[in-house]
C-alpha cells in the first residue's frame, strides 16, 4: 500500500491493521481519564510519537476543527483519526469506544447518587467534590490558556469572550463566531497577529479516495445520521406522549448538540440554566456533583450530561418506574448527544483534509480556541460562586481549604484528576464525621 492509497502521515511507518486500531481505541475508552486535556494528551502521544499512525501536521489540523464544533472535542477528534485511519468504519469505531466504557460506569454511579445520595456518608462525599471541581476547571483555564493565548489578538479575544459572557450573557455561539471572523480577518490584515507561531506552514496534500469529499457520500451521511440521530426521540414521544421528560429530554439536548460549542466546560452554564431553572430536573448543586461523577470515569467530561438525562427522568418518571425512565432518559441523552458529532465529522473532515495549511484558516480556528478560554473561566467563577457561597450563605471555609490544596497540588505538583477527585471526596466524608 502507497502513500497516497493511506491517509496517513508522510512520517507514518506501517499503517495499522482494523484490529490493531481496535484494540488501541478500546484501551482509550477506558483510560481516557483527565478530561479533554489529557485524552488528546493520549492520542498525540500514542498515536502521533509512539505508533506515528497520524503525523503531527494532520493531528494538529484535526484538532483546531474539532475544537470549533459543537460537543466534546476530544471525542470528535477520535472520530476524525479514527476515519482517517480506516474510512468511516474506523470513525464509528474510535467514537463508540471512547464513550462506551463511561457509559455503563456513569450509570451505575447515577443510580446509587439518585437512590442513595440522601445518605449522610454519601452525601459528605459529594460536599468534598464540589471545590474539587472549582478547581479542576480553575487550572483548565491555566493549561488551555498557556497553549491557546500565544499572541496579543488571542489573549484580547480571551478576555472579551469572558466580559461577553459573564457580564452581557452573550449567546455562545455568536461568540464563536465572531472569535473566527477577529482571527480571520486578523490573519488577512496583519498575518502574524491572527495566527500563532506554531501554525503549520502551507504544505501539498495527498487525499486518498475516502478523504475526498463528494455530493453523493455528504448526501448518505445526512440521511442515515439524521435518522438514527432523531428516530429515538420521536418513538419516545409516540410511547409516552410529548409532554413526557423523555421526549422533552431529546429536544433539548438535542438542541445542546448543535449550540453548544466548547465541549463539556462551555456546555454546563447553559445545561444548568435550563435543567435546573426551567425544567427543574435537578437542583443547582446536583450539577456540580454531576461533574464530579463525570470527572472520575474515562471518557468525555461531557458524560455528565447522562446525569442530568438520568436524574430528569428519576425525578420526572411519569407512569414509568424512576430507574426504568432515568435509564432511559440517560441512554437518549447520551445518543442525542454523541450521534451529531459523527455527522458534523463525517461531512466536514474532507472538506477540511482539502484545506490543510491555509493560514486564514489556522488562524480563525486559533481564535475560536482563545474565546473557549474566556468561557472556561466563567464556568470557574459560577463553580466558585456556588461552591464557596452554597445557597448564598458566608464563605465555606472547608471548601474554600479543598479547593485551594487541589488547585495548587495539580498546578505546581502535577496532581492528577482522578486522585484528587478520589481524595477531595475522602476529605468531605472524614470532615462530616469530625464536625
Amino acid at each position: 500500500m502507497t502513500r497516497e492509497e493511506h491517509p496517513i502521515g508522510e512520517d507514518s511507518h506501517r499503517p495499522p491493521s482494523f484490529s490493531e486500531a481496535f484494540r488501541f481505541w478500546l484501551k482509550l475508552g477506558f483510560i481516557s481519564f483527565g478530561g479533554p486535556a489529557g485524552q488528546i494528551a493520549i492520542m498525540q502521544s500514542e498515536l502521533v510519537d509512539r505508533k506515528k499512525w497520524i503525523d503531527q501536521e494532520r493531528f494538529l489540523h484535526a484538532l483546531n476543527f474539532c475544537m470549533l464544533l459543537p460537543g466534546p472535542e476530544a471525542q470528535q477528534l477520535a472520530i476524525y483519526l479514527g476515519w482517517l485511519l480506516h474510512k468511516t468504519w474506523g470513525g464509528i469505531v474510535a467514537g463508540v469506544l471512547f464513550v462506551l466504557p463511561s457509559v455503563f460506569i456513569l450509570w451505575v454511579l447515577s443510580f446509587v447518587y439518585a437512590a442513595y445520595g440522601n445518605v449522610p456518608w454519601i452525601a459528605a462525599i459529594f460536599y468534598g467534590l464540589k471545590p474539587a471541581v472549582m478547581a479542576i476547571v480553575a487550572v483548565a483555564v491555566i493549561k488551555i490558556g498557556r497553549k491557546a493565548l500565544r499572541t496579543p489578538l488571542l489573549w484580547g479575544i480571551a478576555v472579551v469572550a469572558f466580559a461577553a459572557i459573564f457580564f452581557f450573557k452573550v449567546p455562545f455561539p455568536l461568540i464563536i463566531l465572531s472569535a473566527a471572523l477577529i482571527g480571520f480577518l486578523g490573519q488577512r490584515i496583519q498575518p502574524a497577529a491572527g495566527s500563532d507561531r506554531r501554525s503549520v506552514p502551507a504544505a501539498k496534500v495527498e487525499l486518498s479516495a475516502h478523504v475526498r469529499p463528494s455530493w453523493s457520500r455528504a448526501a448518505r451521511i445526512t440521511i442515515v445520521c439524521l435518522f438514527l440521530w432523531w428516530t429515538p426521540v420521536f418513538l419516545a414521544g409516540l410511547w409516552q406522549g410529548w409532554d413526557h421528560t423523555l421526549f422533552k429530554e431529546g429536544l433539548f439536548f438535542s438542541k445542546a448538540a448543535v449550540v453548544t460549542f466548547g465541549g463539556a466546560y462551555a456546555v454546563l452554564p447553559y445545561v444548568a440554566q435550563q435543567a435546573v431553572e426551567k425544567f427543574a430536573w435537578l437542583q443547582p448543586g446536583q450539577m456540580m456533583e454531576g461533574l464530579g461523577l463525570a470527572e472520575t470515569t474515562p471518557g468525555p467530561l461531557i458524560m455528565v450530561l447522562q446525569f442530568v438525562g438520568f436524574m430528569g427522568g428519576w425525578a420526572k418518571p411519569g407512569l414509568l418506574s424512576p430507574l426504568l425512565a432515568g435509564t432511559l432518559g440517560a441512554l437518549l441523552t447520551t445518543w442525542v448527544t454523541f450521534v451529531p458529532c459523527f455527522l458534523w465529522i463525517f461531512l466536514g473532515a474532507p472538506h477540511l483534509e482539502q484545506l490543510r495549511g491555509i493560514p486564514k484558516l489556522t488562524a480563525a480556528l486559533s481564535a475560536v480556541t482563545a474565546a473557549v478560554v474566556g468561557v472556561i473561566l466563567n464556568l470557574a467563577i459560577w463553580f466558585g460562586l456556588h461552591a464557596l457561597f452554597p445557597a448564598g450563605r458566608a464563605v465555606d471555609w472547608f471548601a474554600l481549604v479543598v479547593s485551594t490544596v487541589a488547585f495548587f497540588g495539580m498546578l505546581k505538583w502535577k496532581w492528577g484528576v482522578v486522585p484528587v477527585v478520589v481524595g477531595s471526596g475522602i476529605a468531605g466524608l472524614l470532615w462530616q464525621v469530625v464536625a
